[in-house]
């Protein structure tokens, strides 16, 4: 398989919330680069096409859009 990513991926988990429209929902960032990130969440929710990722422990708050879906994960790319 062919890396077709701009920026190289680390592997991480570490815990983090996506918000919107006044909603906060926990997640945990399975990997992360300087241009995306893959989110796992614990239910299946509605995940809207654009939101924020808090990661509270690095103190950052990263606008997103979501890129591609698979059942309880979602890959984001960061705007």
């Amino acid at each position: 398989m062919v890396e077709t990513r701009i920026a190289p991926r680390v592997r991480v988990m570490k815990a983090a919330k996506i918000e919107y429209g006044g909603d906060k929902y926990a997640c945990t960032v399975r990997d992360i680069s300087t241009t995306g990130a893959a989110l796992d969440f614990a239910d299946l929710i509605r995940i809207p096409d654009a939101f924020t990722l808090v990661l509270p422990e690095d103190g950052l708050k990263l606008p997103c859009h979501v890129v591609w879906r698979r059942a309880y994960r979602v890959g984001v790319a960061f705007d």
